[in-house]
């Protein structure tokens, strides 16, 4: 699943998830797990995520390696947050071949930029009205610099996949329920 932060990747994510039985592979979460429960790779990617940049390859490489060992990802998974770079994307490659596997599909959410920046605004006020603390990488500026990362790194993976046959580009400015609709529609016919 790609597009850009704040695009609704972990939105239709989770509804794989609930609706297919597909685990969603969220290496921000996991990476947010990590840094909650201060364990060393926690301390050592809380300062990188707090910025908007990418953690090494080798690190997030091997997080994708465990999480694709347990059971429920048997099946297949929705890679949320990963691969983010060509170098991830051919070590992931390398990953699943070694499984026997394959990236089936992949979804690219289009949306508006602007669009994204004003989510993130309104994700910071409604975690503050519910009296939480916002994450540190939901302020404008850190959505700003995503977005550079994001066009620098991610989106030439949308090529790199394109090259493959692999890319469904999906509308992520239409409503939740249609954009789940035309997800749904691309992986039923790619199991045709």
């Amino acid at each position: 699943m790609f597009g850009p932060p704040g695009a609704g990747k972990g939105t239709q994510a989770k509804v794989l998830q609930e609706t297919r039985g597909l685990p969603q592979l969220s290496t921000g979460d996991m990476l947010r797990a990590a840094i909650a429960a201060k364990s060393p790779l926690g301390q050592k990617v809380e300062a990188i995520l707090a910025k908007g940049d990418l953690v090494p390859d080798e690190t997030v490489v091997g997080i994708i390696n465990e999480r694709l060992n347990k059971p429920d990802a048997a099946k297949g998974a929705v890679f949320d947050g990963f691969p983010r770079t060509i170098p991830q994307a051919e070590a992931l490659d390398r990953l699943m071949a070694s499984r026997g596997k394959q990236i089936d599909l992949v979804i690219e959410l289009k949306v508006d930029e602007a669009v994204l920046l004003g989510r993130a605004e309104q994700r910071v006020k409604e975690t503050v009205a519910a009296g939480g603390t916002p994450r540190p990488d939901d302020t404008p500026e850190t959505v700003r610099n995503r977005l550079d990362v994001y066009r620098r790194n991610t989106a030439p993976l949308v090529a790199y996949y394109a090259k493959q046959g692999k890319v469904v580009t999906v509308n992520g400015m239409a409503p939740i329920a249609d954009v789940t609709a035309a997800i749904a529609r691309a992986l039923d016919a790619k199991a045709r």
